[in-house]
């Protein structure tokens, strides 16, 4: 497995088919608008989207190129349908599987949230079961999850998906002009002050009426 950055509609496509893989089994593959559905759907989604039918096919397209996902026509029906292929692409199934499509649905995570999240998509034991499943994924090459350090407040540490790189992992392009910025707002406040100075002068200078 090469190292790989999907855009983050087509990580949203693939969470979708990896949790409708277990939650309606009688409808998976799923069909484009199935597909659709279950991106834009409102629960269970952070951030909510509203993907196109477009959006979706482009998705699939970058999907198949990759060998992720396969497209199947079933005997007797004109309508395409899709299912992912990641127990055979990197030989993930069962907790390890279920793990990697929520955070790929729902962002960082802890692992306790993740237990409780699941649902029915996959009946964790405990936390420990999900640290066990988060652990295989991030010993993968290249690791497809990784955990957050700690942030202040927190009482525990977040996981992340890597198919598409974090937020929390990205370096900030404003950071560097930070002290800038600040030097530039203390110098208008010195020239607006200087200002209402040479007003008051001003108006101080004027006859009364």
């Amino acid at each position: 497995m090469d190292n790989l950055t999907l855009h983050p509609h087509t990580v949203r496509v693939l969470g979708a088919l990896i949790e409708k893989q277990a939650l309606t089994p009688d409808s998976y593959p799923l069909t484009l608008n199935a597909l659709q559905s279950a991106c834009n759907q409102l629960t269970s989604r952070d951030p909510v989207l509203s993907l196109s039918e477009a959006d979706i096919s482009s998705a699939l397209d970058e999907l198949m190129a990759q060998k992720l996902v396969a497209e199947r026509i079933p005997a007797g029906s004109r309508v395409a349908k899709y299912e992912h292929r990641l127990n055979y692409a990197w030989n993930i199934d069962g907790a390890r599987l279920a793990a990697l499509g929520l955070l790929l649905l729902r962002g960082a995570q802890t692992s306790a949230e993740l237990r409780t999240r699941a649902g029915r998509v996959y009946s964790f034991a405990s936390v420990d079961e999900v640290e066990t499943a988060l652990a295989a994924l991030a010993d993968k090459y290249p690791p497809l999850v990784e955990k957050l350090p700690r942030q202040p407040g927190e009482r525990e540490a977040r996981w992340v998906h890597l198919l598409h790189p974090p937020a929390q992992t990205q370096p900030n392009p404003t950071a560097p002009a930070e002290p800038a910025l600040q030097e530039r707002v203390a110098q208008l406040e010195a020239q607006l002050a200087t200002m209402l100075q040479r007003i008051e002068a001003l108006e101080a200078q004027q006859p009364s009426a």
